[in-house]
């Protein structure tokens, strides 16, 4: 495996160094003569492909750093101008049986964790307690592959907390979770599922039995790898909030998910699928290999194995498989937005089918962009974006 290789020194610094020349020297010039001809969707702007190109590029050559350039992780508190940061606590009394049995295979336990508030302009920087009555709140979890990325403010992938919270005056404020990233070889083998999983627990938990807030006001949000994990958050609250193993909160109130990982199976890899025909996808390394997995897969399944993905309906809650038994019975008003051009269009709407066949068609709202790429939404650039917030505004 030439990642092994790679991510040493001194032939990282090789392999770093040797594609930053052939970006910037070979393959930005070359598309952006060719794309001034042809693109790959007709509707794209010439700006518009070149970016897409260059994370597509970008894509293939980070996965050497395991994660984000800068990104801050679970272990601190990283301050900062205007970062307003909290400490949530463990909460290994809101796990059932089920959970610690898969706790405990994947070796991972209940931590504090880091999360971070973001605010509408012109108001304080965290929400004052007791809460207004009716007040809602955004439980964002982030994306990017279970792998990198992170909560805090100067996050890339910031720009959808910061967003959220500008749409309504009813819900001023989000709290993003810094859960626990996985990984696996040739890197540590660490924080697989549910390791994020229970780091979300933990942040509904904060919102509820810490701030104040009325489990039905809050709406948990998330993207890609985060919508999994958003859904997966819904579904535990669901399931258990009226059993008596353990006292939870109830549901939150709303689900958004922009762009879901929903199947981490291969249910849906098959010849005419989304999986293998929208290969202008900004995710350009997802299914080139039918026989090996992503990374990013294995890093979240760890030692359960890519088998877990083909019967566990918290990793792949809209497979196709039979042996996923995963239904919505009792989830809350939904939004689920999706890219017409990205890979996981056939498994997002096999989720929406399977929402609507639980709850009921008015109770899950689907916006398709249908010349987008995937998790399109937290790209400032990019033209569907206006109208998915109105679309979003007028839903909340």
């Amino acid at each position: 495996m030439l990642l092994a290789l790679y991510i040493k020194q001194p032939w990282k610094s090789f392999y770093l160094t040797f594609q930053i020349l052939a970006i910037v020297l070979v393959f930005l010039p070359i598309s952006a003569v060719r794309y001034l001809f042809v693109r790959p969707n007709p509707t794209w702007s010439w700006s518009h492909a070149m970016r897409v190109a260059f994370a597509r590029r970008l894509n293939s050559v980070i996965i050497v750093l395991r994660k984000g350039f800068s990104d801050p992780d679970y272990r601190a508190i990283e301050p900062g101008p205007g970062v307003e940061g909290v400490w949530m606590d463990e909460v290994s009394h809101l796990m059932n049986a089920e959970l610690k049995i898969w706790s405990s295979v994947a070796n991972v336990a209940s931590i504090r964790i880091p999360g971070y508030w973001y605010a509408k302009t012109g108001v304080n920087s965290k929400p004052s307690t007791p809460i207004a009555a009716g007040h809602k709140v955004f439980l964002y979890l982030h994306g990017a592959g279970f792998t990198r990325m992170s909560a805090h403010p100067k996050s890339l992938i910031s720009i959808m907390p910061r967003s959220l919270v500008e749409l309504t005056d009813d819900a001023p404020y989000a709290l993003a979770v810094e859960y626990r990233l996985s990984s696996a070889y040739p890197f540590a083998e660490e924080h697989p599922f549910p390791a994020a999983l229970i780091d979300a627990l933990a942040g509904c938990n904060f919102l509820v039995n810490t701030v104040g807030y009325n489990p039905s006001d809050i709406i948990v949000a998330g993207d890609s790898a985060g919508g999994n994990l958003a859904i997966a958050l819904t579904r535990y609250l669901v399931e258990n909030y009226e059993g008596t193993e353990v006292s939870l909160p109830g549901p939150p109130g709303h689900l958004l998910v922009c762009s879901p990982v929903t199947d981490m199976s291969s249910s849906h890899v098959v010849p005419g699928s989304s999986a293998l025909t929208n290969d202008k996808d900004i995710i350009c390394d997802f299914y080139t290999d039918p026989h090996h997995p992503p990374y990013r897969i294995l890093a979240y399944v760890g030692p359960f194995g890519i088998g877990i993905a083909s019967r566990n309906r918290y990793i792949s809650p809209a497979s196709l498989n039979p042996l996923v038994q995963a239904r919505f019975t009792g989830f809350p008003r939904t939004f689920i937005i999706a890219g017409g051009m990205e890979v996981f269009l056939d498994q997002i709407r096999s989720l929406r089918d399977k929402m609507v066949r639980d709850i009921g068609e008015r109770q899950v709202t689907y916006y398709e962009a249908a010349n987008a790429e995937h998790d399109y939404f937290v790209f400032s650039w990019h033209p569907d974006r206006p109208a998915t917030l109105r679309a979003i505004q007028e839903w909340l």
